[in-house]
């Protein structure tokens, strides 16, 4: 995708220390939902873009593009679906699932080059953006582990009662939606409102994720992110630790 001056509705200036969005109602219609150019990671910056339904994709090379796509995917934790054969590799027992304690192991394996993708769009510079909101408290990971070996996991951004779920990995069946299944069950159980999937796909679908317009999405996430976030490190509760029915 070739993005040109004439095409970015608004630049930002990579200096700032105020890193102010212009109203999401300004993103192209083509590419779908971008909507700035410029600015920087910073944690006040990507925490801000969050807040107004914003977040940052680009490939490594360009400058920072900022998003905000119509409609956004969002699986509400309620419409939470398993599977038939989601539920036959849970009920089987065969992994062990933590929260926060491996976050930049699994910031680092979503980065890896995989074989349906030519690149990586989590850079270095990402990668330390999103370490340093881990240590702030802000960003989660969900990991999967097999034999004391990490196979699977995703990483995400909590505000208020949102997640922001920003990519996952997996290297073995299932590692990476049975990391997501427990994460979902247990942000429902806290309260969380919604999970912003971002973009839609089939597996996404598969799990309950739905499109919704981006005005009811910003509608929704204002509310979301006005309720009392969890403190960090997130571990899970008693309660539901155990069971994959």
């Amino acid at each position: 995708m070739t993005i040109t001056a004439h095409d970015i509705p608004v630049w930002i200036d990579p200096q700032t220390t105020e890193c102010r969005f212009p109203d999401v109602s300004l993103a192209l219609v083509e590419p779908n939902g971008l909507l700035a150019i410029g600015g920087n990671l910073s944690a006040r910056c990507l925490l801000n873009a969050y807040r107004h339904g914003v977040f940052p994709w680009y490939n490594d090379g360009q400058p920072i593009l900022w998003w905000s796509p119509d409609p956004r995917a969002v699986l509400f934790p309620s419409e939470f679906r398993v599977s038939r054969s989601l539920r036959k590799t849970l009920n089987k027992d065969l992994y062990t699932v933590t929260l926060d304690t491996a976050f930049a192991q699994v910031v680092e394996a979503c980065s890896e080059s995989r074989p349906y993708a030519s690149g990586t769009w989590i850079t270095q510079e990402m990668k330390q953006a999103y370490q340093l909101l881990f240590e702030q408290g802000y960003a989660h990971s969900a990991e999967t582990w097999s034999h004391g070996k990490l196979v699977g996991g995703l990483y995400g951004v909590a505000i208020g009662g949102a997640f922001f779920g920003e990519s996952m990995f997996y290297r073995k069946r299932d590692a990476s939606k049975v990391a997501f299944t427990r994460l979902v069950r247990q942000l429902g159980a806290w309260g969380y409102q919604l999970v912003d999937c971002q973009l839609s796909s089939q597996h996404l679908a598969s799990l309950g994720a739905r499109d919704i317009n981006r005005v009811e999405f910003c509608r929704i996430l204002a509310e979301a992110c006005k309720l009392p976030g969890r403190e960090a490190p997130w571990r899970f509760d008693m309660s539901t630790d155990h069971g994959t029915g």
